[in-house]
């Protein structure tokens, strides 16, 4: 019998749209606090700057006001699972638009004030079926907001790492759903049934060709906690790293996703 197939996982939109909004907010705290020596700081992202982060996360937010703004096209050309492998071919454009944009805003309070209130204003009447014509493909507002979320946490763990004693918190929803998208990612480059990859308490996703799992533990079996899955699947964290530093357990001979990883980079 073949195995049955997976459906695509769906998400609350109001959470979606809340965790958003909150985890926007929670940055926007943070980097309202920013000294000019913290904001001069390095990441780990290039020759980004801590200032130049910031930009791009008020940048990556604003688009969703931005892709409303123009005509809605006629239809979808981008699937939420297809968003995760398409954002590579855009990070010329990417680095050059954070660059023109910290350089224009020095003052990032006022910058992030009007991006989120562009954005709570346009969320608040605009359904979730609307077409957004992005860069990467047309898809709709309400799966645009699920990679939004996976921005938002994604770089505010590069700004905690970038700052010491940051600590900005992290919205339990947007980063329940940045696990998930990106947990679901690789189970549709690895498609299979051999491997289970659990990212408590968020995800668990079955993975990478061979023998199919049917019942009782799995006999390949990858554990790790929500960040730093996040950081594997995302290229801030390179696979035997994490098993040396015991940040992801691995057993059995199909469990080794080092082939998989990174699915963003």
């Amino acid at each position: 019998m073949p195995p049955a197939k997976k459906r695509t996982r769906s998400y609350d939109p109001a959470k979606i749209r809340a965790a958003v909004l909150a985890q926007f907010g929670n940055v926007r705290q943070a980097v309202h606090t920013l000294t000019p020596g913290q904001l001069a700081l390095p990441t780990r992202l290039g020759d980004w700057t801590v200032r130049e982060l910031a930009a791009h996360v008020a940048m990556a937010v604003e688009t969703v006001s931005r892709n409303l703004d123009r005509e809605e096209p006629a239809k979808t050309e981008l699937t939420l699972l297809d968003w995760p492998f398409a954002t590579a071919a855009r990070a010329a454009d990417i680095d050059d638009g954070t660059r023109r944009l910290a350089e224009a805003n020095p003052d990032l309070g006022t910058l992030y004030a009007a991006t989120e209130e562009r954005l709570t204003r346009n969320l608040a009447d605009t359904p979730g079926a609307r077409l957004l014509a992005t860069r990467t493909g047309a898809l709709s507002l309400a799966d645009y907001l699920v990679t939004r979320t996976v921005e938002l946490v994604v770089h505010t763990d590069d700004l905690n790492a970038a700052v010491p004693g940051l600590d900005i918190t992290y919205d339990r929803q947007a980063l329940a759903a940045c696990t998930r998208l990106l947990a679901d990612a690789l189970a549709a480059r690895a498609p299979g049934g051999s491997t289970e990859v659990r990212v408590p308490p968020y995800a668990a996703v079955q993975c990478v060709e061979g023998p199919r799992h049917t019942r009782g533990t799995p006999p390949n079996v990858v554990e790790t906690d929500p960040l730093t899955w996040i950081r594997l699947a995302t290229g801030r964290l390179a696979w035997a790293e994490a098993l040396q530093g015991a940040k992801v357990s691995a057993s059995g001979e199909r469990a080794d996703l080092s082939a998989h990883l990174p699915l963003m980079a």
